[in-house]
């Protein structure tokens, strides 16, 4: 069996005293590819040095919303240079919107819209961060695939309910689960991923936050994927084997991985 997750965060120093061991176990686990998201670009030298310590990392430049105190007037043309710069980056982001935690919004919005450019320039996906934030997301994306063009992408740590879920999936775009879709309490996320269908749906840790159960609560990392994939087959009724396959298999379509990533993924 073989996983992608498809955000990380394993250049934070929670992971610094034990990363060998945490990458032993992500591929004990069978997890062959990784996607490392970026919150601002000064992230990028040491997300880039770890995917050269590890082949199998894959990352993302860009700035998180809850970040974008850090935008400054060259920060668009940095983004697009790092972007550039190296073949392992597959992504924008994560960019996004947080209304819950900030109230600078027109701000966001307009270092949201600046990301989707970049991203459509250089024809490369993005992780979308969006929280409490749905509608307005969705306006400003529908604008922009009006005015612009589409872009592709993910939805990350997908909280919205089946409503929500849907306008996204209209607007072309994969939508990853994290382990909050195993806690207890997530009726309507849990209800969005029955309803996502086969070839849009990702899953992720997120880590080193959020935890799936039985997890929850201590330090999240790249091998619990496992448990997030196993919730959501059971949620959806099929097998383990079936939504590793899916979900490799998207993760692979979404941000162009190299062969190396899934010469023995089962495409049947």
């Amino acid at each position: 069996m073989q996983l992608i997750d498809t955000h990380v965060h394993i250049n934070f120093d929670v992971f610094e005293a034990d990363l060998d061991a945490v990458r032993q176990r992500w591929r004990d686990t069978g997890v062959i590819s990784l996607i490392h998201s970026c919150v601002h670009p000064g992230e990028f030298p040491s997300i880039q040095n770890l995917s050269r310590r590890f082949p199998e990392m894959f990352f993302a430049v860009g700035l998180h919303p809850l970040d974008a105190e850090k935008w400054t007037a060259n920060s668009k043309e940095q983004i697009f240079d790092l972007c550039s710069s190296d073949p392992k980056v597959v992504a924008i982001g994560e960019m996004g919107l947080d209304f819950y935690k900030a109230e600078n919004h027109q701000q966001q919005e307009e270092i949201f819209i600046a990301q989707l450019e970049i991203a459509r320039k250089l024809e490369k996906p993005v992780i979308i961060h969006c929280r409490d934030a749905a509608s307005r997301m969705r306006e400003l994306m529908q604008d922009f695939w009006a005015n612009s063009g589409s872009v592709s992408g993910v939805m990350h740590c997908w909280g919205g309910n089946p409503e929500e879920t849907q306008w996204f999936l209209d607007l072309g775009f994969y939508i990853s689960l994290s382990g909050i879709v195993t806690f207890k309490n997530a009726i309507a996320i849990q209800e969005s991923a029955k309803m996502i269908p086969q070839d849009r749906l990702l899953i992720e840790t997120d880590c080193p936050f959020l935890a799936p159960v039985p997890k929850r609560g201590k330090r999240n990392e790249p091998a619990f994927v496992h448990y997030v994939a196993e919730f959501v087959a059971n949620l959806r009724g099929v097998s383990l084997e079936t939504i590793a396959n899916t979900t490799t298999r998207n993760a692979c379509q979404l941000f162009s991985l190299p062969v190396v990533a899934n010469t023995s993924v089962n495409h049947s």
